[in-house]
């Protein structure tokens, strides 16, 4: 069972596709909460309630027609393309994309070799930033005495396949307690540039929760980087070759063979392992999620998006200059004088194969329902501006609601916020996974 074990080929459990229109009924923030939020709130007998809708450009669409998250049909509006008729028919298709790259001689047996502490961690970009951000370290921890003397770390690889970047980093964190014997895990994924250390203050406040704490570094971060630029000379590589996908797609691999050893082990309980990641950790939180059940809480903070919107709406400004060397190589490569919407979606299609357009997230958010999902985002966020997954709010409301679970879907839009992840995110992503993990 998927949820249980990602096993290849994937068995499809084909379902009749139904063509629907997301239905979103929306609720005001909790008093002196300071963002905007969109849920789905029942009365007493199980009735849908509906309240006004607060959440910052979004607005209530209605329409008769529902489907299950387990056999959702439509088509987008942009392009009119068809899209997967169910859930397994779109994983199974995400989980061939990944492979269609991974050649054969490069496929291993899933093994641990024992690693050592990074002393001195490789930030790319600008460097290593100051001193942790307050968000960072504002996740509330619970005291525990002897604290230090308690928590055991772990640093080892994991070999998801043969090859530099099948080495996956692996940092994790707990204490050292006997009961519970199993234990749930929280997987934290950094932003770009950065690695699995800068998560540092967060892995321990988790542990102090009594949570299994585990950071990997992405591809080409952290130890699987060699200088300040490897990141985005991987990028360049794989729209030259289009053999590698290190724009989210390949870590996500790398997450469900992380999957694959968390519910080996002896001291975790494989029902209960939640996911969570800042920006590029939370696309990374959100793919991994849709293709792999096995993530049973899931919160994607300020990752969420919608990319066919963005090149559709003159809106992928912002996403496009965080790795904007890469897009520049692909301008000169097409004959442009600047870099435009052909330009991006070219680039997109290159080095992550349907990420504009079948997995996008009007697509696959709704799947992840019916496990507890929360998106965190900043209201005025230019890289993942939220009228952009205005659809893929609805659909997943409607997903939820028709799943039973309309409680655990929750969308939080921070008011006054642009691309950061704040005090407030740490803080509602912690009582969410409190909450349901």
């Amino acid at each position: 069972m998927l949820r249980r074990a990602i096993a290849l080929p994937l068995a499809l459990a084909l379902a009749a596709a139904a063509m629907w229109a997301p239905r979103l009924a929306c609720a005001t923030a909790p008093a002196g909460s300071g963002a905007h939020v969109t849920r789905r709130q029942r009365a007493r007998g199980g009735h849908l309630k509906k309240q006004p809708l607060t959440v910052v450009g979004l607005g209530c669409h209605s329409s008769s027609s529902k489907a299950t998250p387990s056999s959702i049909g439509f088509r987008t509006e942009a392009t009119g393309a068809p899209m997967a008729a169910s859930a397994d028919d779109l994983r199974s298709e995400y989980l061939q994309v990944l492979l269609s790259r991974r050649r054969r001689d490069l496929h291993v047996s899933l093994s641990v070799e024992h690693a050592s502490p990074v002393k001195e961690p490789l930030y790319q970009g600008d460097g290593r930033p100051l001193a942790p951000s307050e968000a960072m370290e504002s996740c509330p921890r619970k005291e525990v005495e002897n604290f230090k003397e308690k928590l055991v770390e772990e640093n080892f690889y994991l070999i998801t396949e043969s090859g530099e970047q099948g080495r996956v980093p692996v940092l994790l964190l707990r204490l050292n307690d006997a009961a519970p014997k199993r234990k749930p895990v929280i997987v934290l994924l950094h932003s770009s540039y950065k690695c699995k250390e800068w998560l540092r203050p967060l892995l321990e406040a988790y542990a102090s929760r009594g949570y299994i704490s585990v950071a990997i570094d992405s591809r080409y971060h952290g130890e699987r980087a060699s200088n300040k630029t490897t990141y985005i000379d991987a990028l360049k590589l794989s729209w030259r070759n289009g053999d590698t996908m290190p724009f989210i797609f390949d870590t996500v691999w790398d997450l469900i063979k992380l999957g694959d050893h968390l519910s080996a082990r002896e001291d975790v309980d494989p029902s209960r392992i939640g996911i969570t990641g800042e920006s590029l950790g939370g696309m990374h939180a959100w793919f991994a999620a849709f293709v792999d059940t096995r993530y049973s809480v899931v919160v994607p903070i300020i990752g969420v998006q919608g990319f066919r919107w963005a090149i559709d709406n003159n809106m992928w400004q912002a996403r496009v200059n965080s790795i904007k060397p890469l897009f520049e190589e692909a301008r000169i490569d097409l004959g442009k004088s600047e870099i435009d919407a052909e330009v991006v979606e070219k680039v997109w299609d290159k080095i992550a194969p349907g990420m504009a357009s079948q997995f996008d997230a009007p697509n696959s958010v709704p799947l992840i329902a019916p496990r507890p999902l929360l998106l965190l985002n900043g209201a005025e966020d230019p890289r993942c501006p939220i009228l952009g997954f205005q659809e893929a709010v609805s659909r997943a409301a409607n997903a939820y609601d028709e799943a039973g679970s309309a409680e655990k879907f929750m969308f939080i839009a921070e008011p006054g916020v642009g691309h950061r992840m704040t005090v407030n995110m740490v803080k509602q992503a912690r009582d969410w996974f409190d909450r349901f993990l």
